[in-house]
């Protein structure tokens, strides 16, 4: 997420949960700015975000909610969907129960039993949040035509986060049963947009990231940073680097970052606000020039278990790999308005570049 002139992510184990026929009632425990419900469009070409594992309980299946059918007599099992425990916000994170709030809707409209998919089945378990169950509506790649569906939140990082709203982008990875058995693999970013409200935080709109299409042969510098095991990228950013539609720069500072450290990426173009959030300065996210990092070499940026000077040295390595606008948890003095540090990247790197 940009915050200075337009740029803008923790470790954990990656969860998944498959959300029953009705929503999980979770306990109750973002860059800066109002910013644009809007999301990153194709182009036309916890302190170690320390991840708990949390246990949902599926309440009692609504009226609403299809019945599964009864397998055929000596067919046999269709293979599990995996499951993972629920991500959990860790100790260090800034207003945990807004990201908390955020990826309890997620997981409501993008997992399901067999049988519980369906906009009405999806409402039903919105509702059972106590959020608007026109919610659902807005559910996009979260809710294809699927007989069930698991999901793994493998990190909910801040798009921004103010005293009275926020924007929290819910990274997923999804798997989907076909109507011969089989399980297809995806996933996507949203972009979760919250209000302040008592008891709780609400939401107030989502906007799932939507990749373009691969390209029809991905530059050398992709397959590059494509088959490079110290970058890790979730779905949404691997399609953004397929599309092509991600500038040079970004991809060679990754390969670059990537000699001295391991990154896991969180988001690079889709599923990006538009604007850095609470102006109307176009972020660089959308551009493609630029990428947020949530884990450096298997430590969570807002952890605080990790160590600061590693935090530092990378923020210093990105700005030498060509970067015009790093941000993250550490304040860098005396380097003018190249670094910078806010709520927001608390939780992650962000790496941007204008050109």
């Amino acid at each position: 997420m940009n915050q200075v002139a337009g740029g803008g992510a923790g470790t954990g184990r990656r969860e998944v949960l498959r959300v029953g026929a009705a929503a999980l009632l979770l306990g109750a425990a973002g860059c800066t700015g109002k910013g644009k419900p809007q999301t990153a469009a194709p182009s036309s070409s916890g302190v170690a975000s320390t991840s708990t594992a949390g246990t949902a309980t599926p309440e009692t299946p609504t009226s609403g909610a299809p019945t599964p059918e009864t397998p055929t007599p000596g067919t046999p099992a269709p293979t599990p969907l995996p499951e993972r425990p629920l991500w959990q916000p860790g100790p260090d994170e800034i207003q945990p129960d807004v990201k908390r709030r955020a990826v309890e809707l997620v997981v409501a409209l993008g997992a399901w039993p067999p049988g519980g998919q369906g906009v009405e089945a999806a409402r039903a378990r919105v509702a059972a949040l106590g959020l608007p169950p026109a919610l659902a509506e807005q559910a996009g790649p979260l809710a294809p035509a699927a007989a069930e569906a698991s999901l793994e939140v493998v990190v909910a990082q801040y798009g921004g986060i103010l005293d009275d709203s926020a924007s929290v982008l819910v990274v997923c990875r999804q798997w989907t049963r076909g109507p011969d058995g089989s399980v297809a693999e995806g996933g996507t970013t949203v972009d979760v947009r919250l209000s302040r409200a008592e008891p709780r935080w609400t939401v107030t709109a989502l906007h799932p990231g939507v990749a373009g299409p691969a390209a029809a042969a991905p530059s050398a510098t992709v397959a590059r940073v494509l088959a490079e095991p110290r970058i890790e990228l979730p779905p949404e950013a691997a399609a953004d680097l397929r599309g092509g539609a991600v500038h040079d720069s970004v991809l060679e500072a990754m390969l670059r970052l990537a000699g001295p450290y391991t990154l896991l990426v969180s988001v690079v173009r889709t599923g990006h606000p538009l604007d850095v959030f609470g102006t109307t300065r176009p972020s660089d996210h959308p551009l493609g020039r630029a990428f947020d990092v949530w884990r450096i070499d298997g430590m969570a940026v807002v952890d605080r278990a990790t160590p600061r000077r590693l935090v530092e040295s990378f923020m210093r390595d990105a700005a030498a790999a060509g970067s015009y606008n790093v941000g993250g948890p550490v304040a860098i003095p005396g380097a003018g308005s190249q670094f910078f540090t806010d709520d927001t990247h608390h939780d992650h790197c962000h790496v941007g570049f204008n050109h």
